[in-house]
């Protein structure tokens, strides 16, 4: 399983459910501890939590580095303040390891990132260590696919596809 913040987990979500391997992703709360780990605590940004998304992949079709990779397109990794018209911590971009191995695979795509000349501020995501994580209530998984009109407005009016286009151009396609 590997774990991804994106600012909002139902974008996060989507983005990664289109990925080949990619077997099952469930939104969700990571850095906090389970008392907590509830959408109105969360979203009151009064908690450590982070909206997240776990990623449940087949190695055989899509490893962790093609994950990595494919996460920067689907973020803003210069906004330190959370994700497009989610504000917050809890909103912020991190990239979560389990291991030695995978640390050292997010920090050399962080760095491949870095030297594009894409960016023109430094990259402000974050990268910790795994913590337990908290599945959001049912109503928040594939959000996406269950309320189709008002997640496509709520990603439009957020600016969030304009905004990955201004940073990552034909990268994204």
């Amino acid at each position: 399983m590997a774990v991804f913040a994106g600012g909002c987990f139902w974008c996060t979500e989507a983005d990664f459910d289109k990925k080949t391997g990619v077997l099952l992703t469930l939104s969700g709360y990571i850095a906090g501890d389970a008392q907590t780990a509830n959408y109105e605590a969360v979203s009151s940004g009064k908690t450590d939590h982070i909206e997240a998304v776990a990623v449940f992949y087949d190695p055989a079709q899509i490893d962790f580095k093609s994950l990595v990779d494919y996460y920067w397109l689907t973020v803003d990794p210069l906004d330190a303040g959370g994700q497009f018209c989610d504000r917050g911590a809890q909103y912020r971009t991190a990239l979560f390891y389990g291991n030695e191995q995978e640390k050292q695979i997010i920090e050399q795509s962080r760095e491949n990132v870095a030297a594009t000349d894409r960016l023109d501020k430094p990259i402000v995501t974050d990268l910790l260590p795994k913590t337990a994580f908290y599945p959001a209530e049912e109503y928040h998984q594939d959000y996406y696919q269950k309320n189709p009109l008002r997640y496509r407005y709520y990603r439009t009016t957020c600016g969030r596809d304009a905004r990955l286009d201004e940073l990552w151009g034909a990268q994204r396609q």
